[in-house]
C-alpha cells in the first residue's frame, strides 16, 4: 500500500492495481501451467487479504459518557488515515475515564504508571501502550484533542507505519495561550481566498501541532473593506470561523484596532461603540478581545484606556467570560510612561498586555514594568524577513530584492531560538501572520508552546511526516533556512537543498509545492547573481579598454537555458499554489495587494547589478566632447575606491563595511534593539539606483549607528563623504564625532539618495581615532527605523 497527500491534505490509500491481473486460461494444452498460475494467484490473493486485514483500522474505544467535545475529537480521529495504520485497540478518553475501558491486564499496567503522574492539568495529555493497546488520555477535553494530535504528528508512515516512539509520556503545555492570527483581508497573501472549509482544514492542522486559539482581525482595520478574492462577505466568514472554533473547543480571539481619527470627539467615540457592539453581538463565540495601541491605530493612552473599558463592558454583556488585552504598539516614550502609570491602577476590566512589533520597549522591559497581576502575551511577527520585528540576519541583498519581505520562510532554528530567548517573559502568544507563507513557523511556535522540550529538527520532521508523509522532508526545511545564511553567490546549501528535495517522493500537495517554489527560487537567484556579477565585471573590463560597445553587449547578455528553465518551473508552481490554496504570488496574475505582500513572482526578473545606472553613465560619457570623456571614464572605473590613505564602507554589505560597529549579535538580540540592521530601500536597480544605494545600515530608536576608525594619520586633516539613502520614510539625523563634536544637527534628507560632503575639524582626528555616530530624534515611537546610511568615505584632504 502506498500513502500520498491530496491537495486538501487528506490521506488516500492506493491498493494493488487490478490491471496487472493475468489473462484468462486458453485451451487444454496450457492447463498444467494454468493451474499453477491459478494457485499462484490464489496465494497472492490470500497474502493480499492478510495484509488488508492487518491494515484495518484499529478499534477506537471512547467513553460512553464522553462529552460533546470529546465526541467531536473522536469523529475527527476516525476520519484520519493514521487510525488505519495503528493496530489493535486505541482508547481515546479523559484520564479519569480510561481504567474502565481496559482489560484487567492492561488496566493494571495503566494504573501502575498513571499513579506516577501529577494531578490533572489544563490541556495536558498522556500516551501509554501495552499489549497492542494504545491509550490517549487527556486531562480534559482539550488535552484529549492534543493527545490525538501528538499521535497524528508522530505515527510513522511507510514500513514502520503506525509505530509510535517514546511511550509512555505525559505532556503539559508550556504556555496557556497558543494562538495564531488570521486576517481575512485584501492585504493578506492567501487567507482572503479561503472558503470556510479551507479555514476548517487549516484550524485542524494548527490544532494537531498544539494551537488552542485563533485570533481574527475585525473587518474594519488598516486595509480595504473588500478583497476581489473573497468567496464570502467578511462578517459571514468571521461568524463561520467563530462557530468552527467553538465546535472544536478552541478560543476565538477578536483583534479590534481603533481606527477612527479622534476618540476625544464624543461623536466619533459613540459611533465606535455602536459599531463595536453590533460586531460582538453578531459573533457567536468570543473568548478574548485584543486592542492594539498602534500598528494600526494612533490613540493616546489617556483616551484609549477609557474607550477599552467601555468596550469591555459591552463585550461582556454578550460574552461574559471574555478576557481583554491591550498593547502599547506605536507609542512614543512619553506615551509609554503614561501607559505604565495607567497599568499601575486597578483596571478590573483588563486581563493583560500583549507585546508586538513597533514596541520601543521590548518584551523584557514591559514585563518588568507591568504589575505581576497582569499577564503578558507575546505577539511575534513570524512572517517577515526585513523592515520587521525580527529581520533575518545578513539577508543577502539579492534575496531581499527578489524574494522580498514576505516570502515562503521556514525557519526552524531561528524561530525556535526566538521562542526560547523570550519565553521566560510571556505567558502565552499569538503569532502574527499574513497568510500561508509562514506555515512552518506557525507549527513550530505552537509546537514549542505545547512542548518546549522539542528540538527544531524534531518539529521539522513532524511537519514532513504529517503533511507530506515522510519525516525526511524536515531536512528540506532545515536546508531552506540555511539557504539564507551568508552571501548567496557562495552558499553551497542552495544546490544541496534543491537536490535533496528532488530525491524525495513528489507529493500532489500545496505544502510540497511551496517548498519546491522556494528551493527553485533560491537556486534561480543564485544563478542570476553569479551571471549578473560576471556581466558587470565584463562591462567594466571593456570600459577599461574604452570599448563601450563591448560593455553594452556584456550587460545585455541573456540568461542561459538552465536559468530560463528554472523560471518556467517557478511560474508553473505559482499557478498551482494559487489554484490549491489561494497563494497570491503575483499582483497581475493572481490579484495580490502589493508585490511586498508575498508576490515575489513579480520580482523574478529584477536586475541584480548596476546595469541601468551604468548604461546611463555610458550614455552621458559618450555624449561629452572628446576631451572631457577620459576624466569622466576614469572616475567611473574607480567607482567606490577611496583616494590614497582613505577608507570606504558600503554599510549595507556585511562583507564591505569594516568600520561599522555592529553592536549586539543576533543570538543575544534577535530583535536588533541594540545592534545594526542591514536592509534595502523601496527601490530596485531597474529604477536607476546602484545596489550600494539600495542597501543600507540602520539602528533602532535611541541606539546610535556608528562608524569607528583607527590608525588615522595624525598630521593630516580629513574629509567625509556620505550617501544617505533608504526607504522613503526618513527622519532628521544628527551626526556627532567622538561623542563631542556635532557635524550636523537634525538634518533632514533632501533627496533620495543624497550625497553629503564635509571637511572634518582637525581636532576630531588628531588622536588617530575617530567615532562617527548618527542619532535620530529622541523619544519617538513607531517602528524605530528611519536612520539609514548607505555609503561613507573618509579620506585625507
Amino acid at each position: 500500500m502506498d500513502f500520498a497527500r491530496h491537495p486538501d491534505a487528506r490521506w488516500r490509500i492506493t491498493l494493488p492495481d487490478e490491471r496487472h491481473a493475468e489473462p484468462g486460461l486458453r485451451g487444454a494444452a496450457g492447463r498444467p501451467a494454468a493451474i499453477l498460475r491459478v494457485m499462484a494467484r490464489l496465494l497472492c490473493l490470500c497474502l493480499w487479504l492478510c495484509l488488508c486485514l492487518s491494515a484495518q483500522a484499529a478499534n477506537l474505544i471512547t467513553a460512553p459518557d464522553a462529552s460533546p467535545q470529546a465526541q467531536t475529537t473522536a469523529a475527527w480521529f476516525r476520519e484520519e488515515p493514521v487510525l488505519g495504520a495503528l493496530k489493535g485497540q486505541v482508547v481515546l478518553a479523559q484520564r479519569s475515564q480510561v481504567a474502565a475501558l481496559l482489560t484487567p491486564r492492561v488496566r493494571a499496567a495503566w494504573q501502575d504508571w498513571s499513579q506516577t503522574l501529577p494531578a490533572a492539568r489544563s490541556e495536558a495529555y498522556a500516551l501509554f501502550s501495552k499489549d497492542n493497546w494504545l491509550i490517549i488520555a487527556g486531562d480534559d477535553d482539550r488535552g484529549l484533542m492534543f493527545g490525538m494530535g501528538h499521535v497524528l504528528r508522530k505515527a510513522e508512515r511507510g514500513r514502520g507505519r503506525g509505530r509510535l516512539r517514546g511511550l509512555p509520556l505525559y505532556v503539559t503545555p508550556d504556555k496557556a495561550i497558543r494562538a495564531h492570527q488570521i486576517g481575512y483581508r485584501f492585504k493578506n497573501n492567501s487567507y482572503d481566498a479561503f472558503t470556510l472549509a479551507m479555514f476548517e482544514r487549516h484550524l485542524r492542522d494548527l490544532i494537531v501541532f498544539g494551537t488552542n486559539g485563533l485570533q481574527w482581525i475585525a473587518p474594519i482595520s488598516d486595509d480595504a473593506a473588500e478583497s476581489p478574492l473573497f468567496p464570502a462577505p467578511p462578517l459571514d466568514t468571521l461568524i463561520g470561523v467563530s462557530r468552527l472554533a467553538e465546535r472544536y473547543g478552541v478560543d476565538f480571539h477578536l483583534y479590534y484596532p481603533q481606527m477612527m481619527a479622534d476618540y476625544g470627539d464624543p461623536a466619533q467615540r459613540a459611533t465606535e461603540l455602536k459599531r463595536f457592539e453590533a460586531l460582538v453581538r453578531a459573533t457567536p463565540h468570543i473568548n478574548s478581545l485584543f486592542i492594539p495601541g498602534g500598528d494600526p491605530g494612533h490613540t493616546p493612552p489617556d483616551i484609549l484606556f477609557p474607550l477599552i473599558r467601555d468596550e469591555a463592558a459591552i463585550l461582556r454583556r454578550y460574552h461574559p467570560k471574555a478576557t481583554v488585552w491591550v498593547s502599547a504598539q506605536g507609542f512614543d516614550k512619553a506615551q509609554y510612561e503614561r501607559f505604565y502609570a495607567l497599568m499601575a491602577e486597578e483596571n478590573l476590566w483588563l486581563t493583560g498586555v500583549f507585546v508586538g512589533p513597533q514596541s520601543r520597549d521590548g518584551l523584557p522591559v514591559q514585563r518588568a514594568r507591568i504589575p505581576a497581576r497582569y499577564k503578558v502575551l507575546f505577539y511575534p511577527d513570524i512572517a517577515h524577513t526585513l523592515h520587521a520585528q525580527f529581520p533575518v540576519p545578513g539577508f543577502d541583498a539579492a534575496l531581499a530584492l527578489t524574494e522580498g519581505r514576505e516570502p515562503i520562510n521556514p525557519q526552524p532554528q531561528a524561530q525556535s531560538h526566538i521562542y526560547r530567548h523570550f519565553a521566560a517573559d510571556f505567558d502565552g502568544f499569538v503569532t502574527y501572520s499574513e497568510g500561508v507563507t509562514d506555515d512552518v513557523n506557525k507549527m513550530l511556535w505552537v509546537g514549542l508552546g505545547i512542548d518546549s522540550a522539542q528540538t527544531p529538527r524534531t518539529m521539522a520532521a513532524d511537519y514532513g511526516r504529517y503533511f507530506l508523509g515522510d519525516a525526511r522532508f524536515g531536512a528540506v526545511l532545515e536546508g531552506l533556512e540555511r539557504n539564507w545564511r551568508g552571501p548567496v553567490r557562495r552558499n553551497g546549501d542552495i544546490p544541496r537543498t534543491l537536490a535533496m528535495l528532488k530525491t524525495l517522493p513528489h507529493r500532489d500537495n500545496w505544502r510540497y509545492d511551496m517548498l519546491a517554489y522556494r528551493a527553485l527560487y533560491d537556486a534561480y537567484v543564485q544563478r542570476r547573481v553569479v551571471a549578473e556579477t560576471q556581466r558587470e565585471e565584463a562591462a567594466y573590463k571593456a570600459l577599461s579598454e574604452n570599448n563601450f560597445q563591448a560593455a553594452r553587449s556584456a550587460l545585455s547578455t541573456p540568461d542561459d537555458a538552465d536559468t530560463q528553465a528554472l523560471r518556467t518551473e517557478i511560474h508553473a508552481l505559482a499557478g498551482r499554489l494559487y489554484t490549491a490554496i489561494g497563494l497570491q504570488l503575483s499582483v497581475r496574475l493572481y490579484g495580490a495587494s502589493n508585490w511586498e505582500r508575498g508576490a515575489n513572482l513579480d520580482r523574478l526578473e529584477v536586475s541584480l547589478n548596476d546595469r541601468v545606472w551604468l548604461t546611463r553613465q555610458m550614455d552621458e560619457i559618450e555624449a561629452l566632447p572628446e576631451p572631457n570623456r577620459a576624466d569622466r571614464l576614469a572616475a567611473l572605473l574607480r567607482r567606490d575606491a577611496p583616494p590614497p590613505g582613505g577608507f570606504y564602507d558600503d554599510l549595507g554589505d556585511p562583507q564591505a563595511s569594516p568600520h561599522l560597529v555592529r553592536g549586539t549579535d543576533w543570538a543575544t538580540d534577535p530583535q536588533r534593539m541594540a545592534g545594526v540592521i542591514e536592509s534595502i530601500a523601496d527601490r530596485t536597480p531597474d529604477d536607476g539606483w546602484r545596489l550600494a544605494w539600495i542597501t543600507y545600515a540602520e539602528a533602532l530608536y535611541e541606539t546610535p549607528l556608528e562608524l569607528r576608525y583607527e590608525g588615522l594619520d595624525r598630521s593630516r586633516t580629513y574629509r567625509l563623504k556620505i550617501v544617505y539613502a533608504g526607504e522613503d520614510y526618513a527622519l532628521p539625523l544628527t551626526l556627532i564625532a567622538n561623542d563631542t563634536t556635532t557635524l550636523h544637527a537634525g538634518r533632514a534628507r533632501r533627496s533620495n539618495p543624497e550625497t553629503v560632503e564635509m571637511d572634518l575639524p582637525p581636532e576630531v582626528t588628531a588622536t588617530g581615532r575617530l567615532s562617527l555616530k548618527w542619532f535620530r530624534p529622541q523619544g519617538l515611537g513607531g517602528s524605530g527605523r528611519g536612520r539609514q546610511v548607505a555609503q561613507a568615505w573618509l579620506y585625507p584632504r
